[in-house]
């Protein structure tokens, strides 16, 4: 094994905070060894314009927020890349390998900056860029106007005092991450807003068979990663990504089983279709896939298809 392990990431503030998150026990773990941060810009990075990640998807071809790194790690460019692991696709590119994912998760919440629900106007002006959070937020309150928002968290917080915006919608793990939580704001409840799958956990990308990967193969926390494992699996199966409104939230139930509930609510909030199941913790993609099925069952296809429409 080199002494030296390169870790790829974004250039945010965010993404630096991340890095330091997983790296600060695993430096203590390997003192041996030296870790050497690189950056890897990725085209929402680049792309400032384009007002939703599925435009910047399409004009860069690939994801807005991994296409780069993975590139970057499979060209041996770096040895380990930290994700969000919201922002990666349910199939990592070839060669490429998860690592069991690190614990703790942060919140998984998301966040109502800058007002509450109950508080906002008729009509209310709210940030945000995420097609799941503008299709729950219109299941609970369809006189909102919700504005396509991009950008790094502490712009997009920003918004909700000098954008011409009542409130933006974030997620609390990277407000909690950068200590930006604001005085004024409501926590969403995840059983009714559930999460992007993969939501404050981190994602640890390796090339498969690497020195890397056999040097990190025994770190990481077995329950956080059978939550998002069961999230993603559910994700996988209803062919969904960032652009559709698919909340899913895993946790571990006090009677040690996996618990698994999702949504997947039609753009306009005027449908929403729920599901709920538990299972046990060895077998999480059959759980994920099991509530994938039910939501199915119930009309999911439908409602992701009239998303899909070009």
């Amino acid at each position: 094994m080199s002494d030296v392990v390169r870790i790829g990431s974004r250039a945010s503030k965010l993404a630096r905070t991340q890095v330091a998150e997983w790296l600060t026990p695993i430096a203590k773990q390997f003192p041996g060894v030296r870790f050497k941060r690189e950056i890897v810009l990725e085209g929402g990075d680049q792309d400032r314009v384009t007002p939703t990640l599925a435009g910047v998807a399409k004009t860069t071809g690939g994801s807005s927020f991994s296409t780069n790194q993975e590139e970057a790690l499979v060209t041996g460019r770096v040895d380990v890349i930290v994700h969000s692991l919201k922002d990666l696709p349910t199939t990592v590119c070839e060669g490429t390998t998860l690592l069991t994912t690190p614990g703790p998760r942060e919140d998984v919440r998301d966040v109502l900056c800058g007002a509450t629900l109950d508080d906002l106007p008729r009509g209310a002006r709210v940030g945000t860029g995420a097609p799941r959070r503008v299709a729950q937020l219109l299941a609970l309150r369809p006189d909102l106007e919700l504005v396509p928002i991009r950008g790094n968290v502490p712009g997009r917080l920003a918004r909700a005092t000098k954008g011409g915006l009542h409130a933006v919608v974030l997620a609390a793990a990277g407000l909690n991450r950068l200590g930006l939580m604001p005085e004024v704001h409501q926590i969403l409840d995840p059983a009714v807003c559930p999460p992007s799958p993969g939501q404050g956990a981190l994602g640890i990308q390796v090339r498969t068979g690497s020195p890397a990967a056999r040097l990190l193969a025994g770190t990481g926390d077995p329950q956080v990663d059978a939550c998002v494992r069961a999230e993603r699996a559910l994700l996988a199966e209803l062919h969904g990504g960032c652009s559709v409104p698919v909340g899913a939230w895993g946790r571990i139930g006090p009677d040690g089983l996996l618990c698994l509930s999702a949504a997947v609510t039609s753009l306009d909030g005027s449908t929403q279709i729920t599901a709920a199941g538990s299972g046990p913790m060895d077998d999480p993609e059959k759980l994920g896939s099991c509530v994938a099925a039910d939501l199915l069952a119930q009309g999911a296809a439908g409602i992701l298809a009239e998303i899909r429409k070009p």
